[in-house]
C-alpha cells in the first residue's frame, strides 16, 4: 500500500487522543457533508423548475415555427403547402395569425394578441388541455373566442354569455393621419366559450379564434397567415428538419426553433441556474475552511510523529502527501455521505411530494447525472485545494 495513503487513513479514521481535534474533525466532516446536500438539492431544484417551466412552453409553442423575415403575413400557396407535406419528419402544421389587439367587454377595456387558429393546431400543441372553463375553439360556434385566465379576469369575461359580446379592434390598414376614428377601426364580435389558464404572461397575452374570424378582422385573404406551426415526429431530428426546410422555404422565411422563440426565458434559466451554483459554492468553500483548520490542527497535534517519520526517511514532500491524502479522504467521506442523502431526498420528493408549494403543487426536482457529477467534481476540486492549502505549512523546519 502507498505509504502516505497509509498514515493518511490511519490518521483520518483512528481517533486522537487530543478530544479537541476529534471534534473539529467531526465538524469539517459535517460541513462538507452539509455543503454537498445543498449543492445537490439546489442544483436538482433549478433542474426541476427548469423542465416544470418548459413544460409550460411544450404547451403553448410549436417545435417549430415558420415566420416572413418581412412584413406580418405570407401567403400560403400550394407550392408552400406542396414543400411542407413533402417534408419528413414533421407530424403535423397548423396555419395561424397573430395580430396585437384592442379588447373591450362591458365597457373595460384591454390590449392583447388575437391568434387565430385552424382546426389541425391541437394536434401541434396542447393548448386545449389547459381549458378549464367551458369548451375549447369549435365549428359549430365560428364567432367563439377562447381568452387566456388573465384577461378574463382584467374584463371580467364569462363563457356563453349571449347578452354581451366580446368586442375586437384592429386598426384598418393604411398611411396617413387618422381623421375619423369612427372608421379607422375593423371590429368584429366574438362569443367568449372558454377560458385557458397556462403562466400569468400567456394568460394575459392572448385570445384564440378560428382562423377564419382572425383573417376577416385583419382583412386578410383566404390563403394569408402570419405563421405555419409545426410539430415534429422526433426531436432529435429536428435540426436537420430545420436545415431543410431553411433550403426549401428560402431567404424569405424565418424558421424557429421553440427555444429562438423563447430565447429571454431559456437564457434567463440558465443564469439563474449558474448563479445559484456559484452562491452555493461560495457557501462551499467558506465550510471547507473547516478542512483546513482541521488539517492544521492535525498537523500540530502529529508533530513528534511527523519528527519521527521524518528521521526514518519520510521526506518532507511526503509528509505534505499525507495530509493532502487526508484532507482529500475527508472531503471524499463527506461527498459520499452527502450525496446519498441529497439522491434520496430527491427521489422522495419526486415519488411522495414532501414539499408542496401549495396544496396541489409539489415543488419540482429532477435528478439527473449531469448535477451528480458537476457536486463530484466541484467537492473534489475545493477538497484539494483546501488540503493542499493547509499541508502547506509542514516544511523542513517543523519536522526536523
Amino acid at each position: 500500500m502507498n505509504f502516505p495513503f497509509y498514515i493518511a487513513k490511519r490518521y483520518l479514521f483512528s481517533k486522537s487522543s487530543n478530544n479537541t481535534i476529534n471534534i473539529i474533525t467531526f465538524i469539517a466532516a459535517i460541513g462538507v457533508v452539509i455543503g454537498t446536500l445543498a449543492l445537490f438539492i439546489v442544483l436538482s431544484g433549478f433542474s426541476g423548475l427548469r423542465e416544470f417551466s418548459i413544460g409550460f412552453l411544450n404547451t403553448s409553442d410549436p417545435d417549430i415555427k415558420i415566420t416572413s423575415e418581412k412584413g406580418k403575413s405570407f401567403l400560403f400557396t400550394d407550392t408552400l403547402q406542396l414543400k411542407i407535406k413533402n417534408q419528413q419528419g414533421i407530424a403535423s402544421y397548423s396555419k395561424v395569425i397573430e395580430e396585437r389587439a384592442f379588447f373591450e367587454f362591458h365597457e373595460k377595456t384591454h390590449i392583447a394578441y388575437i391568434k387565430g387558429v385552424d382546426v389541425n393546431y391541437t394536434n401541434v400543441n396542447s393548448i386545449d388541455t389547459t381549458v378549464y372553463v367551458g369548451t375549447w375553439l369549435q365549428e359549430e360556434i365560428p364567432y367563439g373566442a377562447v381568452v387566456g385566465n388573465g384577461i378574463s379576469s382584467i374584463l371580467s369575461v364569462g363563457v356563453f354569455d349571449f347578452l354581451e359580446p366580446l368586442k375586437i379592434y384592429v386598426p384598418k390598414p393604411g398611411s396617413g393621419y387618422i381623421t375619423n376614428p369612427n372608421n379607422a377601426f375593423t371590429e368584429i364580435h366574438t362569443q367568449p366559450i372558454g377560458v385557458f389558464a397556462l403562466t400569468d404572461d400567456i394568460d394575459k397575452k392572448y385570445t384564440f379564434t378560428s382562423l377564419e374570424v382572425a383573417q376577416e378582422l385583419l382583412g386578410y385573404k383566404p390563403e394569408q397567415i402570419s405563421g405555419l406551426e409545426l410539430k415534429v415526429t422526433s426531436i432529435e431530428n429536428r435540426t436537420k428538419i430545420i436545415d431543410e426546410l431553411k433550403t426549401a422555404f428560402g431567404n424569405n422565411f424565418k424558421v424557429e426553433t421553440r427555444e429562438q422563440l423563447n430565447a429571454v426565458f431559456y437564457k434567463m434559466l440558465n443564469t439563474e441556474n449558474l448563479a445559484s451554483y456559484l452562491i452555493f459554492t461560495l457557501i462551499l468553500i467558506i465550510a471547507l475552511f473547516n478542512v483546513i483548520g482541521a488539517i492544521i490542527m492535525m498537523i500540530l497535534d502529529k508533530r513528534d510523529n511527523l519528527k519521527t517519520l521524518y528521521n526514518l526517511g519520510a521526506t518532507v514532500k511526503e509528509i505534505k502527501r499525507i495530509f493532502i491524502l487526508q484532507g482529500f479522504l475527508l472531503s471524499v467521506v463527506g461527498l459520499i455521505i452527502g450525496l446519498t442523502l441529497g439522491i434520496i431526498l430527491v427521489l422522495l420528493q419526486k415519488e411522495y411530494h414532501l414539499f408542496m408549494i401549495t396544496p396541489n403543487l409539489a415543488y419540482p426536482v429532477e435528478f439527473n447525472y449531469t448535477n451528480v457529477f458537476t457536486v463530484i467534481i466541484t467537492i473534489l476540486i475545493l477538497g484539494f485545494f483546501a488540503s493542499k492549502i493547509a499541508s502547506s505549512r509542514i516544511s523542513t523546519k517543523l519536522v526536523e
